[in-house]
């Protein structure tokens, strides 16, 4: 199932380009599970949360607990969905031309060896000694009249605007079409106000996503998978073509596939989760969760549904220290689950909470291939 950088300042004058080191890059590290790999103090690395972003709904972050097996293990997909298609319009030529911030190097690399019609294209990451971005756009001639699309990750703060320093300048190279891929749209969860002083940050980046120049063939356009709130594509303005995606068709594929398909139940932890998902496996027999308040704690309750012996698969769009899916898990096993495990479309497992999911947490989990 797929689940996805301060230098001293420099003297006055003329900036010295200083080539980034091992440390400066966000790169993988060999996780203690298969199915992790170590992320930063701030967030898992988009490349792990992402494994199958292009094609069938970004990453998948998956979690079993069972007492008869380990749960779902499958291989990541990866395919160019929403890429433009457009074989033969440059005459020998692939269609289209991807580049990638380096946090996205191997995803991109994958992408390329498993479609023909894609050519990936290179950029200098480099800093000044300011700590700035000293950036170039490899062969930027050649780029002229093709097909352009940027595998970006916006993982933390300190690497969305040099990402975005290449993002405005790639439509302004002649190009014929831009396609921004942004798997995870990561202040999606703050998309609005409790109270009068609150920022929707959700609204500030779709902003600064809606000024991307346009191309030589008109607007660029942005392919989010599973964006938290539906509601948020209003955000974006009229210079831009935002394109929602879904994990959900990548999530039905793996479990029909599963020897126990006849037998798939699947949960969802709160009603917002419920709302966002339940047409697209209506045909599966549910489970609703819910939070409620007993004293000073918030426990986790079955709503509606009967979990006595499925296999409950949990849904939601994203993940953060997992303590949700874990107390789900509890409540469910309680009512004769005989297996459960949890599919979302991005783990985000701040300050290395996906190590709670290598522990008996109440049941036996299982870290499941990405």
């Amino acid at each position: 199932m797929a689940t996805a950088a301060s230098a001293s300042p420099g003297a006055l004058g003329a900036k010295t380009p200083v080539a980034r080191g091992p440390s400066a890059h966000r790169t993988l590290t060999p996780p203690p599970s298969p199915a992790f790999a170590r992320p930063s103090p701030r967030a898992a690395p988009a490349s792990r949360r992402l494994r199958a972003s292009l094609h069938l709904g970004g990453a998948a972050t998956a979690t079993s607990s069972a007492a008869n097996g380990s749960g779902l293990h499958v291989p990541p997909t990866i395919a160019p969905l929403a890429l433009p298609k457009m074989a033969g319009a440059m005459g020998t030529h692939k269609s289209v031309l991807l580049f990638y911030c380096e946090e996205m190097r191997d995803l991109a690399r994958q992408v390329v060896a498993r479609n023909d019609d894609i050519e990936l294209r290179s950029i200098s990451w480099r800093t000044f000694a300011d700590g700035f971005p000293n950036l170039f756009i490899s062969n930027a001639h050649s780029i002229r009249g093709r097909h352009v699309a940027f595998l970006a990750s916006f993982s933390s703060p300190s690497v969305i605007f040099e990402q975005l320093s290449i993002i405005y300048a790639l439509p302004k190279l002649f190009i014929s079409s831009f396609t921004l891929i942004l798997p995870f749209f990561p202040t999606g969860t703050s998309e609005r106000m409790e109270d009068e002083g609150d920022v929707a940050t959700a609204f500030t980046l779709a902003r600064i996503l809606s000024n991307i120049p346009i191309s030589r063939g008109g607007p660029s356009s942005l392919v989010i998978f599973d964006i938290h709130a539906l509601q948020e594509r209003f955000f974006f303005g009229d210079s831009v073509l935002p394109c929602f995606e879904s994990g959900i068709p990548l999530l039905k594929s793996r479990l029909q596939e599963l020897p126990d398909s006849h037998n798939i139940t699947i949960a969802f932890p709160d009603d917002g989760a419920w709302k966002r998902f339940y047409k697209q496996l209506q045909h599966f027999p549910m489970v609703v969760c819910n939070k409620v308040r007993e004293g000073e704690q918030r426990i986790v309750r079955i709503k509606e549904g009967d979990p006595r012996g499925r296999h409950v698969v949990i849904v939601d769009d994203l993940v953060q220290s997992g303590g949700t899916l874990i107390e789900c898990q509890k409540v469910l096993a309680a009512h004769g689950a005989a297996k459960v495990s949890a599919y979302v479309t991005h783990g985000i497992f701040p300050n290395n909470s996906w190590e709670k999911f290598q522990h008996d947490n109440g049941g036996t989990y299982a870290s499941l291939t990405l």
